[in-house]
């Protein structure tokens, strides 16, 4: 990978609020929690980020971190702030979301794509212009039908898909020092042969 498309932002998707909290649609808030953990980091609210943002270094390079407080929908408002004022390309950018469309457990990377129906990746290629950023998409399981999909998505996991979720989030933070140095083919790999 380019240092040009070297990740330099990571953004955990979710809904702030104490009721969206242990959410399958918070996926992508419990990915970024766990990172930031690891790599003994902080967020802090950002009123000019619409978001609690923060920084930490990761072999050696700073990367920039977001949980947007705009509620799902409005993500992109807080994400193009944050890229636009450090100048950030889109191709420089991590979202860690929910993802339907694969079972609790599962961790995948993928770069640009549709948005599936997903609102906050949907407002936040409307808001970036564009969908050339790189996805970690954590299987939350699919209800089996359509119109059951907006409570799934805003209900609590079962305890098992729970700890399959959080083993998923494990292994993408495991692998995140190696992404960030620029070795993306090797971290999907290794994320897609789980």
């Amino acid at each position: 990978m380019p240092m040009a498309d070297a990740i330099q932002l990571i953004v955990g998707l979710g809904n702030p609020g104490e009721k969206y909290t242990a959410t399958r649609h918070n996926a992508g808030f419990w990915f970024l929690d766990e990172l930031t953990r690891r790599h003994g980091g902080s967020l802090r609210s950002e009123a000019k980020f619409f978001g609690e943002a923060g920084r930490i270094t990761v072999e050696g390079r700073d990367v920039h971190l977001l949980k947007p407080m705009t509620f799902m929908n409005r993500s992109g408002q807080a994400v193009a702030a944050l890229a636009n004022f450090f100048k950030l390309p889109t191709s420089a950018i991590l979202l860690a979301h929910d993802e339907l469309d694969l079972a609790p457990g599962t961790a995948r990377l993928k770069r640009g794509g549709g948005h599936g129906g997903h609102n906050g990746l949907r407002d936040t290629e409307r808001a970036l212009g564009g969908r050339d950023y790189l996805r970690l998409r954590l299987g939350i399981g699919h209800p089996g039908d359509a119109r059951l999909v907006t409570p799934w998505v805003l209900g609590k996991p079962a305890a098992d898909d729970r700890v399959a979720i959080e083993q998923a989030i494990d292994r993408a933070a495991d692998a995140m020092p190696r992404l960030i140095a620029g070795d993306l083919e090797r971290v999907m790999n290794e994320l897609h042969a789980k």
